[in-house]
């Protein structure tokens, strides 16, 4: 697997995670306790799920910035 491709993996997760903390936090407000799930569950996984997707959108922007860094290096290191 090339690092692109997990490069691009991870931010694909990224906003997966993110999206699906957003949908949790909002259906908190929306959904009534019928005693399948209680709103304070929906809510702290919501939480949590946009967390880490923060988490892994921050280190995907500096992975892609290093990642950019090294290619125009090597690509300036030919012209020499």
């Amino acid at each position: 697997m090339t690092r692109e491709r997990k490069m691009n993996i991870q931010l694909a997760t990224a906003v997966v995670l993110a999206l699906a903390g957003l949908v949790l936090i909002m259906m908190g407000f929306w959904v009534s306790p019928i005693g399948e799930i209680h709103n304070s569950v929906l809510v702290a996984f919501g939480e949590i799920s946009t967390f880490s997707g923060c988490l892994f959108g921050v280190d995907y922007h500096y992975k892609i910035n290093k990642y950019h860094g090294q290619k125009n290096q090597s690509d300036n290191s030919g012209t020499a």
